[in-house]
């Protein structure tokens, strides 16, 4: 698959401690084993001139306090504190200035967010997508990207998961519904 650099970005969903670092809260040792290949991605897409995107799951203590229903502490308790070493990205998928990250607060990164007037801004209609958890995070985020008239691409041995299963499925569903699936050697940016 070839990639326009100019109007393709890599989307890093939630490589955060919290997920990825045997310390963290909800680690599932399915994200720390992506942080090599999707390091390798980003290099590729670096190089090439596409941009990259870190997404940031974070939760200010108090978000839930007065919900309805949506309650993500219910869910999984407490994670990834706003100003906690858990909600950091990990040390091993440096953010560069060049690069966008977006805070977001559910599990959709387009959810009460900047990312798509950001994405429009700049011409941007290809999201590869990576990271973690396939079945959460990257699940919403790529289907809230399909819906928006994106082209989600996702990477699937750039993604975690807690369970292979959930992996599966998450994959299954992304392409049967919404997007492409493809692996990390099947990606060519045209630069490259």
């Amino acid at each position: 698959m070839h990639l326009e650099p100019d109007n393709t970005a890599v989307v890093v969903v939630d490589m955060q401690n919290g997920f990825c670092h045997p310390d963290g809260s909800l680690y599932a040792p399915g994200s720390e084993t992506v942080i090599e290949p999707i390091a390798d991605l980003v290099e590729r897409a670096r190089e090439a001139g596409a941009q990259v995107i870190f997404t940031r799951d974070v939760h200010p203590p108090e978000q839930f306090e007065d919900a309805h229903y949506y309650d993500e502490f219910d869910q999984w308790g407490e994670h990834v504190l706003e100003g906690s070493w858990e909600a950091e990205i990990v040390d091993e998928l440096p953010v560069e200035d060049a690069d966008h990250v977006v805070e977001k607060h559910t599990y959709d990164a387009f959810h009460e967010t900047e990312l798509e007037g950001w994405l429009n801004a700049r011409g941007i209609d290809d999201l590869v997508i990576c990271g973690t958890l396939a079945n959460v995070c990257v699940l919403h985020t790529g289907g809230s990207a399909g819906v928006r008239d994106f082209r989600p691409i996702m990477v699937e041995d750039c993604i975690g998961a807690i369970e292979d299963e959930h992996k599966e499925y998450a994959i299954d569903h992304a392409d049967w519904l919404f997007g492409e699936v493809r692996e990390m050697d099947d990606l060519e940016f045209a630069n490259t």
